[in-house]
């Protein structure tokens, strides 16, 4: 069957898509121009008459891996509620016991970001504005007066670190904690920066 027609924009999407699940699938340092052709039934050449390296092709899935998530924590965020409730869905989502970005993904990208310039300017960046994100409605929630919270950047560092941690634990080491165990301690975590405990967490968010 032939196949559709696509304009440059579409068939890069559908280029970075393909690399990002070869990417989880394989590794970065693993997978291949020829993996992800072979995935969408292209030549090699059509691949890299978008993206003239596997580095190029790397760096952008990464990127389009960002983009969106942000545009849905932005969604989250964005939402006409309290900040506490807005707060609790980002988190919430981005926690790996929730649906956000695929991990082995992200953690995959860690690794290779440590020797890849171009990634690691990709993964610093998202992680700047995850962090930008969380403080602003942080901040939104103490100036409404629905949680104390002195160090609003702090604290968005210290949920991300522990996210972040939790989410290695959970896709590297399989079983060595209960998604469960890592929701509690997501949700104390969450309380002990607003000030709240965690009965009063919950009602608030009915």
């Amino acid at each position: 069957m032939a196949r559709v027609r696509l304009s440059v924009a579409e068939r890069q999407e559908e280029l970075l898509r393909a690399a990002i699940e070869q990417i989880e699938a394989r590794g970065v340092a693993a997978v291949r121009i020829a993996d992800v052709a072979a995935s969408l039934g292209v030549s090699n050449a059509l691949v890299l008459y978008h993206f003239s390296t596997k580095e190029k092709l790397v760096a952008a899935a990464f990127t389009y891996a960002a983009e969106g998530d942000l545009a849905h924590l932005r969604k989250l965020l964005g939402r006409r509620t309290t900040a506490l409730r807005r707060l609790r869905a980002a988190v919430r989502w981005y926690a790996p016991t929730g649906q956000a970005k695929g991990w082995r993904l992200w953690i995959e990208g860690w690794a290779v970001a440590l020797r890849e310039p171009a990634l690691r300017e990709v993964t610093r960046d998202l992680d700047r504005q995850w962090k930008a994100a969380l403080t602003e409605v942080l901040a939104e929630g103490v100036a409404a007066g629905e949680f104390v919270c002195a160090d609003p950047v702090g604290a968005a560092l210290r949920l991300t670190a522990l996210l972040d941690g939790l989410a290695v634990q959970l896709t590297s080491y399989p079983g060595a904690v209960a998604r469960s165990r890592a929701q509690e301690w997501v949700d104390d975590a969450l309380a002990r920066e607003l000030g709240l405990d965690l009965a009063a967490l919950t009602e608030r968010e009915q």
